[in-house]
C-alpha cells in the first residue's frame, strides 16, 4: 500500500487572524478524517506571555476553525528529560503541528539539535502538515535570517543556519515571511522589516543553488507534496528567486513543486505553471486596493483606542461602508468575509475598552478628589484653616464642590 505524502504550509503572517481561517479549513479537508492538530511554542519560549499565545491559538481553532488543537509545549532544549520525551511522542503522533510567533534564532537555537526536526520531516512523508507561519517561516529553510538581531539590535545583516525542514524534500530554499512589509511608513521595511537593499545585499552572500521564497503578509504557500503542486492562497502574493530573477505568483495561482527547486517544469518536462482560473489583472488591482484600505482603517482604529476613541468608531463605521461597497462593487466572497471578521473584531475590542473606562465623570474624578479632601481634614484636624480653605477654593475654581457634614465632608458637580 502507498504511503500518502503531507504538506508544508508557509504563512507570512497572520497565522491567528480572520485572513487565515479558510486557509487552515482547507487545510484540514486536504488531511482528511479527524486530523490531530496541535501548536508547539518554542519560539516564543522565552517571553512571558508563551502560555497566552498557544491558549490564544487553541481558542482560535475551537471558534474560528472550529476544530480541537492541543499544545506540545517545548519551551527550550533544557527543560526536563521527561517533559522533552513526552513533547516528542506528542509531535509524533500529530497530523498538524502549527508553529507561528517568536524569535527565528531562538527557534533553531533550542529546536535544530533536537529530534524535533526530523519528526516533523516523517510526519510529513507520512501524510502530515507542518503549518510554519511569520517568524517559524524564517527557520525552516536552509538557513535563517536573524531579523530581531539586524533589524532591532543593528547587527549586520547576516544568515544562521537554518533547521533545514524543507531540504528533507529537495528544496534547497530559505523562507522569509512579511515580504511585503510596509509598517516603516517612511522608511522601507519590506523583506522582513529590513528594507529591500539590505535584503538584496543579503540575499547576495548565498550559495548560488539555494532559492529564496517571499511571502507577502497573510498569505499562505501550500506545498502538497502527493500532488506535487504549491498552490498561493491568502490576500497577497508568493515571489520565488532564483538567480536574482523574481517570479511572483498571485492568490489562487499554482505551480509544480520543482519550481521551488530550481526546476522549470515537472517530471514530463512540461511546463508547470498554471493561471490562476477567473483572475483578471483589473480585479487583481482592485482586490490589493480594497485589503489596503481595510488594513489603512484597522490601523486608524489600533491608534483611535489608544487616543481619541471617536476616532476609532468613526475607523469602524467606515470599514463597514467599505465592506458594503466592497459587495456592491462584487469583490469576491472570500475577501468579503474576512473583512468582516476583521470588523467584528474591532468592534469587540471598541467594546471591552468602554467597558473597562469610567462610566461617568464623577467616576473618573472621585480618586483625585477624595485625595484632596483628605489632604483638606489633615489640615483642619492640624487646625491649619488658611491650608484648608485654600484646598476647598482650589476645588471651587474647578466646579467642584465641597460640604462639611457631621461625619467629615461630601463633594458633588456644580451644575
Amino acid at each position: 500500500m502507498s504511503i500518502k505524502k503531507g504538506m508544508i504550509v508557509l504563512m507570512g503572517s497572520g497565522e491567528l487572524t480572520a485572513t487565515m481561517v479558510e486557509v487552515h479549513k482547507e487545510i484540514l479537508a486536504r488531511i482528511g478524517g479527524s486530523p490531530r492538530a496541535v501548536f508547539l511554542d518554542t519560539p516564543a519560549g522565552f517571553q512571558l506571555n508563551a502560555d497566552q499565545l498557544s491558549q490564544r491559538a487553541v481558542e482560535y481553532f475551537r471558534t474560528r476553525v472550529q476544530h480541537p488543537m492541543s499544545v506540545v509545549s517545548y519551551k527550550s532544549k533544557d527543560i526536563h528529560a521527561v517533559e522533552a520525551e513526552d513533547a516528542f511522542r506528542a509531535l509524533r503522533e500529530s497530523d498538524y503541528v502549527l508553529v507561528g510567533p517568536g524569535s527565528p534564532t531562538y527557534a533553531v537555537e533550542h529546536l535544530k539539535d533536537s529530534p524535533v526536526p526530523d519528526i516533523i520531516a516523517k510526519r510529513v512523508e507520512n501524510g502530515g502538515c507542518l503549518v510554519a507561519a511569520s517568524a517559524a517561516a524564517l527557520t525552516v529553510g536552509k538557513f535563517t535570517m536573524p531579523v530581531y538581531e539586524i533589524y532591532k539590535v543593528g547587527q549586520q545583516p547576516h544568515w544562521v543556519e537554518g533547521m533545514n525542514v524543507l531540504g528533507h524534500f529537495g528544496l534547497d530554499c530559505v523562507v522569509i515571511p512579511h515580504w511585503n512589509n510596509a509598517e516603516g511608513g517612511n522608511h522601507d521595511t519590506r523583506c522582513c522589516f529590513i528594507g529591500q537593499s539590505r535584503f538584496n545585499a543579503l540575499a547576495s552572500d548565498l550559495p548560488d543553488e539555494t532559492g529564496i521564497i517571499g511571502l507577502d503578509e497573510h498569505t499562505a504557500l501550500i506545498m502538497d507534496f502527493q500532488r506535487d503542486q504549491a498552490d498561493v492562497r491568502g490576500i497577497g502574493s508568493v515571489t520565488v528567486r532564483r538567480s536574482g530573477s523574481d517570479r511572483v505568483f498571485q492568490r489562487g495561482e499554482s505551480f509544480h513543486i520543482d519550481i521551488l527547486r530550481g526546476r522549470e517544469s515537472g517530471g514530463n518536462n512540461t511546463a508547470a505553471l498554471s493561471q490562476p482560473s477567473h483572475v483578471q489583472a483589473e480585479p487583481e488591482k482592485d482586490d490589493n486596493l480594497f485589503w489596503e484600505t481595510v488594513h489603512s482603517l484597522e490601523e486608524s482604529f489600533h491608534q483611535g483606542i489608544e487616543g481619541d476613541t471617536r476616532d476609532a468608531t468613526n475607523a469602524v463605521l467606515e470599514l463597514d461602508r467599505t465592506i458594503w461597497q466592497a459587495q456592491q462593487d462584487l469583490e469576491d466572497a472570500e475577501s468579503i468575509t474576512q473583512a468582516r471578521e476583521l470588523l467584528r473584531e474591532l468592534i469587540v475590542l471598541l467594546g471591552v475598552r468602554l467597558e473597562s473606562s469610567p462610566g461617568s465623570r464623577e467616576e473618573c474624578l472621585s480618586p483625585l478628589i477624595e485625595q484632596m479632601l483628605s489632604l483638606r481634614e489633615t489640615f483642619r484636624k492640624n487646625k491649619q484653616w488658611q491650608e484648608a480653605d485654600a484646598v476647598r477654593e482650589c476645588l471651587s475654581r474647578t466646579n467642584i464642590i465641597v460640604e462639611d457634614v457631621v461625619d467629615g465632608s461630601r463633594w458633588k458637580l456644580g451644575v
